[in-house]
């Protein structure tokens, strides 16, 4: 993924280019987490949870596919093929690599992009678990859940790192 600039630009584009601009950056930011790191260090297990670099990225696509897919298609998370809960969806497994979960991410992300492309920012989302929710909810939920994450992913690869040095 590319990161996105904000900018000017930005600042003065319509509502919805702010949310898609503001999502792709946060989105190639979690990716960008696992820049240069071994497999060792992004399974790297530094707190109680089961919350690694590579899970977080892992949990990236399950929160892409909750929003912008089951919730706008009304399929099952079942039917997806992803964890009923949302603690499950940071569980490895050993095919689980930085390449794989990479490209499983930017997958999702193209194509979360690709389902909203033609909605409108009041267009509902008829299928979430609380009920139907605005498209721009969803983007504001999202958003929200990425910059929390990206925190947790910020202080663990500052760990991670740190250990090369000791």
């Amino acid at each position: 993924m590319t990161q996105p600039t904000i900018g000017r630009t930005t600042l003065d584009a319509q509502i919805r280019e702010q949310f898609e601009t503001f999502l792709d950056e946060h989105r190639a930011r979690l990716a960008a987490t696992l820049d240069g790191l071994t497999e060792e260090e992004a399974r790297a297990s530094l707190v109680p949870s089961r919350t690694t670099l590579l899970g977080l990225v892992k949990h990236g696509a399950f929160v892409e596919k909750v929003w912008f897919d089951s919730a706008l298609t009304g399929r099952t998370r079942a039917e997806i093929g992803i964890p009923e809960n949302p603690d499950e969806s940071f569980i490895l497994i050993d095919a689980d690599d930085i390449a794989s979960v990479r490209a499983t991410y930017a997958d999702v992300c193209a194509a979360s992009r690709r389902a909203t492309a033609d909605l409108a920012l009041d267009d509902v989302l008829p299928g979430h678990r609380l009920g139907p929710l605005p498209l721009r909810w969803a983007y504001l939920h999202v958003l929200r859940e990425l910059a929390q994450h990206l925190g947790h992913a910020d202080i663990l690869r500052e760990q991670v790192l740190a250990r090369r040095t000791s």
